[in-house]
């Protein structure tokens, strides 16, 4: 494990455990930062160049009179921030505690299993941050937000990405085998973008599916993070999606401590 220095020592015993992943991260930060900045703006491009002019001249007023790309950005921003909290959480922690043994090194110390997971948790929360703030900021440049509250959306982003990440941190710990890992993300993941209102508003999706897009976790994210760019998001929305999500994400970490536990003999 790292050694401890500066504001490291502030978080307690897991701080070593954020040490680890974040001198691990060293060696890849420059790739995934020039990603999350031109992915967006690839997409950004490709969208209002091509699919966004067609949809903005027949479907202006469904949008609620915003460009496809001023209604689309925010929903990629929470879906995003969905995807870079599953890619960090339940491969790695997979990988940590079958394959490299980095878990398992750390239990061996004075480090306990909620200790473990809190320091690795830590180091998702930086991803998912320093990735969404790259994507808010190119959203920011394009000029498509409208609304002084869209800087809210950062934080929003985390805790959408949060929401998925720290139930997948307990999968990742609790299956045994990769396929199942990788299962999850094209049967779990892929399709959220689908069905939580990313692409479109779920007020347009067949009546029978819209029951399951509400209980998606990223309809919330996607449902505040536009909201607030847009400037359309009222108290009680932000009340009841703001709920969801933190209620997701307690859950979570109570199944993800008691998954640790078993995992890793508290």
């Amino acid at each position: 494990m790292a050694a401890l220095t500066g504001p490291a020592r502030a978080i307690g015993p897991a701080a070593s455990e954020f040490a680890y992943w974040m001198t691990h991260y060293r060696r890849t930060w420059r790739r995934t930062i020039v990603m999350s900045v031109l992915n967006p703006l690839l997409f950004f491009l490709g969208i209002g160049v091509g699919l966004g002019r067609l949809i903005d001249r027949n479907a202006a007023a469904s949008l609620g009179h915003v460009s496809y790309l001023a209604f689309l950005a925010p929903g990629l921003l929470a879906a995003m921030a969905m995807q870079t909290g599953t890619i960090e959480s339940v491969m790695t922690s997979y990988l940590a505690l079958r394959t490299t043994g980095s878990y398992r090194a750390a239990a061996l110390t004075t480090l306990s299993p909620t200790d473990i997971l809190t320091g690795h948790l830590l180091f998702v929360t930086f991803r998912i941050a320093t990735s969404s703030a790259a994507f808010l900021a190119v959203l920011l440049a394009a000029g498509l937000a409208t609304s002084p509250l869209a800087l809210l959306a950062l934080p929003v982003a985390v805790l959408t990405g949060l929401a998925f990440a720290i139930p997948f941190m307990a999968l990742g710990v609790s299956v045994r085998q990769e396929q199942s890992v990788q299962s999850s993300y094209r049967f779990l993941v892929m399709p959220l973008y689908l069905f939580s209102g990313t692409y479109v508003a779920v007020s347009q999706l067949p009546a029978v599916i819209r029951p399951l897009a509400y209980a998606l976790p990223l309809w919330h994210g996607v449902e505040l993070c536009r909201g607030l760019t847009l400037g359309t998001l009222t108290l009680a929305g932000a009340l009841l999606h703001t709920g969801y999500l933190c209620a997701v994400a307690g859950t979570g970490l109570a199944v993800a401590r008691a998954a640790y536990r078993r995992q890793l003999h508290d």
